[in-house]
């Protein structure tokens, strides 16, 4: 896989700190005592931008597609916590978890087969902990998007908790439609389900959502984990996929 080429180093890490400035803000205007988790996504860039970003303190980063994290895992300093939060094939998922030691969680659960293909791959890779995961639900209804419906979420979430003990069930995760803003008020609801179906404090269950062009908003509705790409590495360049 070639990569694009890469974003000057100044520029990288200025941006980044401003989205930092920016999650930190909004988080405080919501109430929150912790900033969100900003997750940096840097599919189809370089290892060297995302050294510019370790560089300048950012330890969680994100990728879309298998392949390109394991190419780029062994690249990377050892205790970089890496995303998987691209759609992930099950017949993959053994690969992933084998070939990424400091794969810290897989945001795109979104059936029963891929969380026992997961919770088998752990098993099979001897993880000494367990791989933290997030249900990817389907907020949009658009066809394009992935995720379970928000009435299927509680029943998946069960099985991830009582079938699936090398996986920790850390919250739930949507992309939603581009600037339908119920789509996270959606999500921050079916927490609620889900929680009353596991028996446990919602507020025990994360919400990762909003990107570049919506982070704040998702925030202010509860977000405690963004994923922000193009507003740190500038435009993706999709011509070598």
């Amino acid at each position: 896989m070639a990569e694009s080429a890469g974003t000057d180093d100044g520029h990288i890490k200025a941006a980044l700190e401003s989205v930092k400035q920016r999650v930190a803000a909004a988080s405080a205007e919501r109430g929150s005592a912790h900033a969100t988790r900003l997750v940096a996504v840097s599919k189809t860039k370089p290892v060297s931008d995302l050294m510019a970003a370790y560089d300048a303190g950012q330890r969680i980063f994100g990728e879309n597609y298998v392949q390109e994290l394991i190419d780029k895992a062994p690249q990377m300093p050892e205790d970089v916590q890496w995303h998987f939060i691209g759609h992930l094939q099950s017949k993959k998922a053994n690969g992933l978890v084998a070939k990424v030691p400091n794969l810290v969680a897989v945001e795109t659960v979104d059936d029963d087969k891929i969380a026992s293909k997961l919770n088998s791959a752990c098993a099979a890779a001897g993880r000494a902990s367990k791989l933290q995961v997030y249900l990817q639900v389907d907020t949009s209804g658009e066809e394009t998007k992935s995720g379970v419906d928000p009435e299927g979420a509680p029943t998946l979430a069960k099985h991830v908790v009582e079938d699936c003990p090398n996986l920790e069930l850390k919250g739930l995760m949507t992309i939603g439609a581009p600037d339908d803003f119920e789509c996270f008020n959606r999500l921050a609801a079916c927490r609620h389900e889900v929680a009353e179906a596991l028996g446990v404090d919602a507020a025990s269950l994360e919400l990762s959502m909003g990107m570049s062009g919506d982070f704040e908003e998702a925030i202010a509705r509860g977000s405690t984990s963004v994923r922000v790409g193009s507003t740190i590495f500038g435009a993706r360049n999709y011509a070598n996929k």
